[in-house]
């Protein structure tokens, strides 16, 4: 039987876009890329429709469950605007674990210990659909955590009591977006991809 050969993307994903190929007429899909994708592409996972950045694609239908689904948990980073300045304890909050309610349950669910820290707005940020004021008082935060609960991060800057304003993945593991544009693709070589990720039992 002769081996499919499938292949691998990377994405940044633009703000007001939905991590999908299907769905409502009137919201902004990924079939509006510029960019030919093969049949039977898929995301990995998701990113909610204001969130913007690294989101992964491919033909390989084995990779959501290497990737999310197993043993092995993986690194995620992402660099959060939000309103007002975080003050030590409410980082140190973050950091410990916060309670969020999760979609589908009335418990609280208490957040595993992350990496976060406050960290410069990037001088060559692209730029956004969303407009924000940076003379409103905010901070830039660098989470890196090896969750993705529905829209998590929203709800723990939520519990600090601060609103999140801008929410971009930067990388999984080494896969990272580098200088892609927000729409841009890059394809990616099977054995890279899953070297970047840290998957070994791909084959």
């Amino acid at each position: 039987m002769t081996e499919v050969s499938h292949r691998y993307f990377v994405l940044n994903k633009p703000y007001n876009m939905l991590s999908q190929f299907i769905g409502p007429a009137d919201a902004r899909k990924l079939d509006e890329l510029a960019f030919d994708f093969p049949e039977g592409t898929h995301p990995i996972g998701r990113l909610d429709g204001i969130s913007e950045g690294l989101l992964l694609l491919t033909t390989n239908k084995k990779v959501t469950r290497l990737l999310f689904q197993g043993e092995t948990i993986h690194k995620r980073s992402y660099l959060v605007q939000v309103y007002k300045v975080v003050s030590p304890e409410n980082l140190q909050r973050l950091r410990e674990g916060v309670a969020i309610r999760i979609r589908g349950t009335e418990e609280l669910y208490v957040t595993a210990p992350c990496e976060v820290e406050i960290v410069e707005k990037p001088t060559n940020l692209f730029q956004s659909g969303y407009e924000f004021d940076e003379r409103i008082p905010h901070t830039w935060l660098l989470i890196t955590m090896t969750e993705g609960k529905f829209r998590q991060i929203r709800k723990m800057v939520s519990a600090i009591n601060h609103r999140c304003q801008r929410l971009i993945r930067l990388s999984i593991e080494n896969l990272s977006l580098e200088d892609l544009q927000p729409g841009q693709v890059r394809e990616i070589e099977e054995e890279t991809f899953f070297r970047e990720l840290k998957i070994d039992n791909w084959k």
